[in-house]
């Protein structure tokens, strides 16, 4: 059934056919009809972070900027969902057009540039929700914020969500919003990252709830960039790490007409690049933290690559555009499969 979908929605331009498949699903959830793209998945449990996943297959942030959708997504069989990049302000985004399919490749580029209604409009619209599961809520800056103030735009956002987020996952590598990530490296990354975890252990106490903080990081770093960013995330105390956001590379993809179209590449062509940031991770972080793997799962085998990289639990985003709901047991099943 999806990829009769897709055929008539990949017609359209790829904004268009995003906010009308979401529509879509959310008719379905209110009509009792999402079963009908639900795939059956296997329940493999996964204890991290102090929480329950279901299965180890999860949603990546960028797909529900907003959590208008929480409910019908998260009847789709995924293990964890995650919401956002939600800021403290609603921003419009970048201009359009601003996403490019690239299906020879199964690869994605938006320059979307952190487009959302804002963190209360998104922490309205997860009281409204039904879902049970393990829901993450990706937090970032404001575009016209500068670097040097956006310790305060993440813990305004923190601050917000986080009665109301089983995780919360700081985004510093976008490539769509300037400057974002230079929050990466050297002392913009400790002070943000202090100013996190100073605001963490206040909040636990308040709330007599403890929600951990994960950090989302970039393909596009060596291996002594990696290094140092798994050093930081270990001395400050944060408890995991998204490897990874999309790439500016465009090698994989050159020749193609929207190449050369600025913004960040998704899909099978970061594959390799998010992988090999995951093993660098895996043995600097020695299992001291958990990590999440994402970028270029696009079946069963790359599912299963990325868990044994070292990724303890897995999101997909551009596969699941491509593959649809089908994506999410055959992750499921190929991971479950290397484990057993």
């Amino acid at each position: 059934m999806y990829e009769f979908i897709r055929k008539i929605l990949f017609k359209l331009d790829a904004e268009t056919s995003h906010e009308l498949t979401l529509d879509l699903l959310g008719a379905a959830q209110r009509l009792g009809l999402i079963k009908l793209f639900a795939p059956k998945v296997t329940s493999k449990p996964v204890e991290l972070l102090g929480l329950t996943f279901p299965n180890p297959v999860g949603l990546a942030a960028g797909l529900d900027k907003n959590g208008d959708y929480i409910d019908a997504l998260g009847n789709l069989g995924f293990g964890f969902i995650e919401i956002g990049t939600i800021t403290p302000r609603p921003q419009p985004g970048n201009p359009q057009p601003r996403l490019f399919r690239l299906p020879e490749h199964q690869a994605i580029i938006n320059r979307m540039g952190f487009n959302n209604k804002g963190v209360d409009h998104l922490v309205e619209q997860v009281k409204k929700s039904k879902y049970k599961g393990v829901l993450g809520i990706n937090i970032g800056k404001n575009f016209d914020t500068a670097v040097e103030d956006a310790d305060n735009d993440y813990k305004i956002c923190l601050e917000k969500v986080y009665a109301h987020a089983d995780y919360v996952t700081v985004n510093i590598s976008s490539p769509n919003t300037p400057g974002l990530r230079n929050l990466q490296f050297g002392d913009s990354l400790k002070s943000l990252l202090s100013t996190l975890k100073t605001t963490q252990n206040r909040l636990a106490e308040e709330q007599g709830k403890y929600v951990p903080i994960l950090v989302k990081i970039a393909p596009d770093m060596d291996q002594d960039e990696t290094k140092m960013v798994a050093s930081a995330l270990l001395e400050s105390g944060m408890d995991g790490v998204i490897a990874t956001n999309t790439t500016l590379e465009r090698e994989a993809v050159a020749g193609h007409k929207h190449a050369e179209e600025a913004g960040g590449l998704s899909g099978r062509p970061v594959q390799e690049g998010s992988t090999r940031v995951i093993n660098w991770l895996k043995a600097e972080l020695d299992g001291k933290m958990p990590i999440i793997g994402v970028g270029g799962i696009i079946d069963g085998a790359s599912a299963a690559e990325k868990s044994k990289a070292g990724a303890d639990l897995v999101q997909v985003y551009s596969g699941f555009i491509y593959r649809g709901p089908k994506l999410i047991s055959e992750a499921n099943d190929a991971i479950a499969a290397i484990k057993a």
